[in-house]
């Protein structure tokens, strides 16, 4: 089974398009919200290796970036 996390912060539209997308294809995810959080920030920051922008969307672990990359994996059918 994929596993999906995002981490986001609750007024970033990126982030809503991103929720939308994956709901969307029937595919469940976990959010971390790092809104005023300083260690889940730190640790988005650790895990996708200094990107500071959300959302950062992880897929079975792997930093695949934001909701740009994760729309480039849709088209490409990689989400299906």
């Amino acid at each position: 089974m994929t596993q999906i996390e995002i981490y986001l912060t609750g007024h970033c539209p990126y982030c809503v398009m991103a929720k939308r997308l994956l709901e969307s294809k029937g595919l469940g995810y976990e959010v971390i919200d790092v809104s005023g959080d300083v260690e889940r920030r730190r640790e988005m920051l650790e895990r996708s290796g200094g990107r500071h922008t959300v959302p950062q969307i992880f897929i079975n672990g792997e930093s695949i970036g934001g909701y740009t990359e994760l729309s480039r994996l849709n088209a490409a059918g990689q989400l299906d």
